[in-house]
């Protein structure tokens, strides 16, 4: 991979890692804000534990596109990012329809544009 994709992934990453950290440590002001949910809603029991069941998805996320440029080489690397990108996108537009539509912008394009610099290398 070059260094420009190396890079992106690294960002869509750290962005999906810092997302986990909202989702299971955020206070429930700070979630209700971005996840634009009512406060009484996000403070409920059964609300932490679903953004925290969010949370380590987004947070296995963040780790396992971070750890492909490690662990794997070649086209086999090229695959697994561009895999995970596309986990990335189908996810934001689903939130994007249906929860907020910043969702996308903030989450999809940042991998859309990874995925896109991606298929450059595949050709």
């Amino acid at each position: 991979m070059n260094i420009l994709l190396i890079i992106l992934t690294y960002f869509v990453a750290i962005e999906h890692l810092g997302i986990m950290g909202i989702e299971i440590w955020g206070t429930s002001t700070k979630q209700a804000e971005l996840f634009s949910m009512p406060l009484s809603f996000v403070k409920q029991a059964p609300a932490k534990a679903a953004l925290a069941n969010m949370g380590i998805y987004n947070g296995m996320l963040g780790l396992t596109l971070g750890l492909t440029p490690l662990f794997l080489t070649g086209h086999n690397q090229l695959v697994m990012t561009a895999l995970l990108l596309l986990f990335v996108i189908i996810v934001a537009i689903f939130g994007s329809l249906t929860v907020k539509k910043q969702i996308f912008w903030l989450q999809g394009m940042p991998a859309l544009v990874t995925f896109l610099v991606l298929l450059t290398q595949l050709v």
